[in-house]
């Protein structure tokens, strides 16, 4: 599980397909450190695996499914990413519960002067949100400032522009979705009369 707060920006040094899936190779000197073989680690949004860790970079394989939800097969060397390590028991939650696993992609709308970004998103994901609830953005929690029928807003501070790849955006840009999970085990509670049986 993570926060989604972004704890440092990687660049992908290398990028390798196979069989199994999308390697990379990640250039990020504070997330390696604090990452063992096996660990979790968030990749602008993406639960992967460490699969390998030495001199300041670290390793991860995205497979078939993540590379369909995701925007991880766009990638090319030399672009930066958003990293997080797991939370650990005691940790300060300063964004919201994030597993880590793509609910889907958005599409950039326009990008404001004033750090304001509307983000077209699938009705899928549009039925989670809500005014001033949370979403995590290519891994980080945001805010949902305002919404309408296609897509919703969020309000970057200078912090997040800074510290993160969203400073980056640009109007037409893929980026990776996750709605609060909280919203959904709330609709599955809620419709359990809808719910097929075995």
């Amino acid at each position: 599980m993570f926060t989604g707060i972004v704890r440092e920006r990687g660049r992908v040094a290398s990028m390798e397909e196979g069989t199994k899936g999308l390697r990379l190779e990640i250039d990020a000197p504070e997330t390696s450190a604090a990452l063992a073989v096996g660990d979790s680690v968030s990749v602008s949004g993406a639960c992967l695996t460490a699969t390998a860790v030495s001199n300041g970079t670290f390793s991860v394989t995205a497979v078939p499914e993540t590379l369909s939800r995701t925007s991880l097969g766009r990638l090319a060397a030399g672009d930066e990413v958003n990293l997080e390590t797991a939370a650990r028991v005691g940790d300060p939650l300063g964004g919201h519960f994030v597993q880590g696993h793509v609910d889907g992609l958005g599409r950039v709308e326009s990008v404001g002067n004033d750090g304001r970004v509307w983000i077209e998103a699938p009705p899928e994901i549009l039925r989670y949100c809500v005014e001033k609830g949370s979403i995590a953005v290519d891994g980080v929690s945001l805010t949902i400032s305002g919404l309408h029928d296609r897509a919703f807003e969020v309000a970057l501070i200078p912090h997040t522009l800074e510290a993160t790849t969203l400073g980056a955006l640009q109007p037409g840009d893929e980026v990776n979705l996750e709605v609060d999970v909280l919203a959904k085990y709330v609709e599955r509670l809620t419709h359990r009369d809808t719910i097929p049986g075995p």
